[in-house]
């Protein structure tokens, strides 16, 4: 995925078929490549986990993951790779 450095954008991870009827009761995001791309808010509804990034440096490629920890007890994690390009 793509984001530009100067724009806030929501980037989301759909776990309604891996739920299997369970729900998410906690969602929590890191970012590891730099300190530069930073969460300005996080959210999750029904089985869709949001964040919203702010920032980054042009040229760089950044890992954010989700964790969650579903209302049965399961907790599981999925990344998405966000490089920053000026547009």
């Amino acid at each position: 995925m793509r984001k530009d450095s100067q724009a806030i954008l929501d980037y989301s991870v759909d776990w309604t078929e891996w739920l299997d009827g369970d729900t998410i009761s906690t969602s929590s995001w890191t970012v590891t490549g730099g300190a530069d791309l930073a969460i300005s808010a996080s959210s999750f509804s029904g089985g869709v986990a949001t964040v919203w990034l702010s920032g980054g440096s042009a040229g760089k490629s950044y890992r954010v993951t989700n964790k969650i920890t579903t209302a049965q007890g399961r907790t599981d994690r999925r990344s998405i790779t966000i490089t920053v390009e000026d547009r």
